[in-house]
């Protein structure tokens, strides 16, 4: 992985968003335009503390927001670090791509040289050439 890519993902942001629970919440407050614990817990097939807790975590990377309303806090997405967890993502992509695109070039000269190699037909040892 090249330094720059390396420098630009955050582990505990993805750490946050690599749990399918707490991308759906993710999606239920983007379509929402927030919730509680209450509201996504509802919506959730989990239980309202399980929910709590990965406010908490999406809260520390920073993927949303609480507030106090009455006595709950109501979450909304941070739209700036969703941008850089986007942009993020997009920076690990291209590197992917690229090598993959490496590992194919690769892969195709390996080919090129084995078709090669079984048009010409056998080849002769040295040893095989002195002995004729």
């Amino acid at each position: 992985m090249s330094t720059a890519v390396v420098e630009l993902v955050d582990d505990d942001l993805w750490s946050a968003i690599g749990d399918p629970t707490r991308r759906r919440m993710l999606d239920l407050l983007l379509v929402d335009g927030g919730g509680t614990a209450t509201t996504l817990g509802r919506q959730l097939p989990v239980t309202r503390q399980a929910v709590a807790k990965h406010l908490g975590v999406l809260d520390r990377a920073g993927l949303v927001r609480g507030t106090p309303e009455g006595r709950e806090r109501r979450y909304r997405v941070d739209d700036a670090q969703l941008a850089r967890a986007v942009a993020q993502l997009s920076s690990v992509g291209s590197a992917w791509d690229a090598r993959l695109q490496r590992i194919r070039r690769i892969a195709e000269a390996i080919q090129r040289t084995q078709r090669a190699e079984q048009a010409s037909g056998p080849r002769r040892s040295a040893q095989q050439d002195s002995e004729d």
